[in-house]
């Protein structure tokens, strides 16, 4: 499965293209714009596997990094910055990663 069966191709582009600058990332408006925020539960969960690169079933610090790729190839690399506040921001038991269930309330507060 591709994001673009999830989400409009228009959405991303748009969304990655709003992040291009190197310290600009926002996952919350990043959310929003790429419409995931209106997606279903089920929908969220799907486009969380699609960036579970290693299908373990948690989205890993390494796997943030990429998270914009994860929506279309010419999206930029997260800053060590970047990631770091990504994962803390959705890691709400501390485990270093973020799974499934976190990453749905994650999209569902943004």
């Amino acid at each position: 499965m591709a994001m673009t069966d999830l989400l409009s191709a228009e959405d991303i582009k748009k969304a990655v293209g709003a992040f291009s600058a190197a310290e600009s990332f926002n996952y919350k408006k990043f959310f929003e714009m790429v419409g995931l925020k209106k997606k279903s539960p089920e929908d969220v969960r799907k486009v969380f596997h699609i960036l579970d690169k290693d299908q373990s079933g948690f989205i890993e610090e390494e796997e943030l990094k990429f998270v914009l790729k994860g929506f279309t190839p010419e999206g930029r690399d997260l800053s060590d910055k970047e990631t770091k506040a990504l994962l803390a921001a959705g890691d709400k038991d501390g485990d270093g990663k973020i799974g499934a269930d976190e990453f749905a309330t994650m999209v569902a507060e943004s």
